[in-house]
């Protein structure tokens, strides 16, 4: 029998039956995935097939080939991948330019992340009614970064509905992920999307303003226009799995671009003569902060830098 996988617990995963049932289900056996170092070898997105047995739950036989998944490092096992979700069309990547604040370093390794997977991916700048004059104008100014490198944004506010209509608009129909440091605000913005789901939400930690985790799964959610949201836990760092050096640069869209001026082909834009790419930053096409987190990205290889930076 096949099926969807909508909801994974850890151990369990609710599968989402081509004939309309929901059945929960366990991997069998010692199941891994070819090439893929995984902590959770099935994800939700996943098309499976599935075993029934007479108690009236089921074993995860198989899994469907992926069209795409996003991927991160694992944070306790850095030799290994957690997969964050498969088979997306679209992921909204929640930021907040305070309460809390979400750094530039932790946007550019989602971004290109989903760009090494072949996820294409918005920008959901929450909390508008909270922000300052000031806080207004660098939100403003990082909109107008992103959107000149190529991704789409979208400032508003979950508490008001501030903006809301164009995100709404744009998931229609589409399988799309929500992700985020812990309270940006992804179960304030679901239960305003969906309503009736009443998604627990938990107030900012004032001492630190970091945020609370108040979603202790991943888990398919259906829209009410058509279409699917993944809920998934917030992340405090985003560790970049399986890049090569000399990758990195094509996942950034506006360095990739320019460094095919560079004087040698493979140039790593960090200190060779005739790089076009330091060029750009000095003058200021390139952006210092996306400059600065491809050099983090470069570090990683080293994995003493790697433990540091997370």
């Amino acid at each position: 029998m096949r099926g969807l996988v909508i909801k994974n617990t850890g151990s369990w995963y609710t599968v989402f039956t081509d004939d309309g049932r929901k059945i929960d289900s366990k991997i069998k056996g010692n199941f891994r995935l070819k090439g893929i170092r995984s902590t959770n070898p099935v994800a939700v997105g996943d098309y499976v097939r599935i075993v029934v047995n007479q108690e009236g739950t089921a074993f995860i036989s198989e899994i469907e080939d992926r069209r795409n998944y996003i991927i991160r490092k694992s944070s306790n096992l850095s030799k290994q991948s957690h997969i964050i979700a498969a088979n997306v069309d679209l992921a909204a990547l929640i930021v907040t330019v305070n309460y809390p604040q979400t750094s530039t370093t932790f946007i550019d390794r989602f971004l290109a992340s989903a760009e090494a997977y072949g996820v294409e991916v918005v920008l959901v700048f929450n909390k508008l009614d909270l922000l300052s004059d000031e806080e207004r104008q660098y939100q403003d100014m990082m909109i107008t970064l992103y959107h000149h490198v190529g991704y789409r944004c979208f400032p508003l506010s979950a508490a008001t509905g501030e903006g809301i209509d164009g995100l709404r608009e744009l998931l229609r129909g589409k399988v799309t992920l929500f992700s985020g440091n812990s309270g940006v605000g992804k179960s304030s913005l679901l239960n305003l999307l969906i309503p009736g789901i009443a998604l627990r939400t938990a107030e900012i930690s004032d001492a630190h303003n970091t945020g609370m985790h108040t979603t202790t799964f991943s888990e398919m959610i259906p829209l009410p226009e058509g279409g699917w949201v993944i809920d998934t836990p917030g992340i405090k760092g985003f560790g970049t799995f399986d890049m090569e050096p000399e990758e990195i640069c094509g996942y950034f869209k506006e360095i990739f671009r320019v460094s095919k001026d560079c004087r040698f082909n493979n140039c790593k834009h960090t200190n060779e003569p005739g790089c076009a790419v330091r060029k750009a930053v000095e003058e200021h096409h390139i952006s210092q902060s996306r400059y600065a987190s491809y050099l983090s990205m470069l570090e990683d290889k080293d994995e003493a830098k790697y433990r540091e930076g997370y």
